[in-house]
């Protein structure tokens, strides 16, 4: 998405295909045959759910570690940290350049959209310590006298996670679809409107508007349960189960629509690099930029779609209605979304990451090196050992939805009735295999 040094786009990532150490047919037949293998195990050895609706326990962590962390000078800490990176990200985007050397992009596209979800599933919610806008309406609260976690007005529940979805999207349909993706003054114009929102939603709602609504707090907050870390019932800090952690994530309204969108949208940037796109567009009298929105919508719609109906097909139990049972289940989601973040965006971090980090220490092109990191410069290492991206690729793919499935047979033992908790898994293992073997095929159709 970022340009290199001459201005050109880069890919997303090396390695197709023909770098895989076996055909791509049996690197999805593999996939799949791990993912039935899995379920087929976990219903003979695991008969009662686990996980749901258990209290949040762990191991606790080294005393010193969870004082630190719990102190007021780390949380204060945190959001000064958060408030320098927005300042710097600020100064960049008015003052920079407005060519594809500007660091802002790198930040923007990069730092934060990827760099964000591998923090968030080795520290835990990233967003939620650092964010610039909580800081900024707690600020704004104290000089106001009033309360930033009350607002004016309760948040509405029925509102859910809808308002982080639509913010979602907005962000991958301007990377992904929008005709000036990479245009200072279009992606200045976005964060713009990103936070005058935030700030006029935490100044009318109090916090629980970021926990809901924020795209960038939900996203990290999500792929956050995956982390080892969590607070237990008398907020320590443990160490537990990924799968305990996610299985905590509250099905709300909107949560089916959240991880909707950030799958949809990183299969159809599969889609768009691939041949068959390529050629399509290149032959039809449409537009390009009007094909891509269609099929981003599609793209997103479809991952929906086929969940929601996967996950409805299952029989309902008498605590939950047929209605809501796929947002009951759309956190398993979750595991499948960084598989595949990680399998499609691996070279995009490191390399264009490292790129945004030389050009970090000259936001201004004035040849300064401000952070002493201008001659630092991308390995490329991948890009001598192709099969091991491709191999990386795979594994991604494959964990994610390993996990996924564990997690959801985990919750239908929960809610299915006792007679169903076998067959009536079956629909969402079939939505499992189509979504593991779609997935592969178009990580590699590029």
């Amino acid at each position: 998405m970022i340009g290199g040094a001459d201005g050109t786009i880069e890919a997303h990532g090396i390695g197709g295909q023909a770098d895989l150490p076996i055909s791509l047919e049996l690197a999805v037949s593999g996939a799949v045959a791990a993912l039935v293998v899995s379920f087929t195990v976990l219903v003979v050895a695991w008969r009662r759910p686990r996980y749901d609706g258990q209290p949040v326990t762990g191991r606790l962590v080294w005393p010193p570690l969870d004082a630190f962390v719990s102190s007021v000078a780390f949380r204060v800490g945190a959001r000064v940290v958060g408030l320098l990176l927005a300042a710097y990200t600020v100064a960049v985007a008015v003052a920079g350049q407005d060519n594809l050397t500007n660091p802002f992009f790198g930040i923007f596209y990069v730092w934060w959209w990827v760099g964000l979800v591998f923090a968030s599933a080795l520290l835990g919610p990233v967003w939620r310590a650092i964010s610039p806008v909580r800081t900024l309406n707690a600020g704004i609260a104290h000089l106001a006298g009033s309360d930033p976690d009350a607002g004016l007005v309760p948040y509405p529940e029925r509102l859910g996670y809808w308002p982080a979805a639509l913010g979602l999207f907005a962000f991958v349909w301007l990377e992904l679809a929008y005709e000036y993706p990479t245009e200072l003054g279009s992606v200045r114009f976005w964060c713009a409107v990103y936070v005058g929102a935030m700030l006029v939603g935490g100044a009318v709602f109090g916090n629980r508007f970021y926990e809901r609504a924020d795209p960038f707090e939900v996203y990290s907050s999500l792929i956050a349960k995956l982390s080892p870390w969590a607070r237990d019932e008398e907020e320590r800090l443990v160490l537990r189960s990924p799968l305990a952690n996610l299985a905590t994530i509250p099905p709300l309204p909107g949560l089916v629509a959240v991880v909707a969108v950030l799958f949809g949208s990183t299969a159809f940037d599969s889609f768009r690099e691939s041949t068959f796109w390529v050629k399509f567009y290149q032959g039809s009298s449409i537009d390009k930029v009007y094909l891509d929105n269609v099929a981003l919508l599609c793209f997103v719609l479809l991952a929906g779609l086929l969940f929601s109906g996967g996950s409805a097909l299952t029989p309902p139990g008498a605590e939950v209605s047929r209605r809501d049972l796929p947002r009951h289940y759309a956190h398993s989601i979750v595991p499948i979304i960084l598989g595949y973040i990680v399998a499609h965006y691996l070279t995009l971090f490191i390399d264009v990451g490292t790129q945004t980090l030389a050009r970090a220490s000259d936001p201004f092109g004035k040849g300064w090196d401000i952070l002493g990191t201008a001659a630092v410069e991308p390995s490329y290492w991948f890009s001598y050992h192709p099969q091991t991206l491709a191999t990386i690729k795979v594994l991604a793919v494959v964990v994610g939805h390993v996990v996924a499935a564990v997690a959801a047979h985990d919750r239908a033992l929960a809610l299915l009735p006792r007679k169903d908790q076998v067959t009536g898994q079956l629909p969402l293992l079939a939505v499992m295999v189509t979504f593991t073997a779609g997935g592969l095929m178009l990580l590699f159709s590029a």
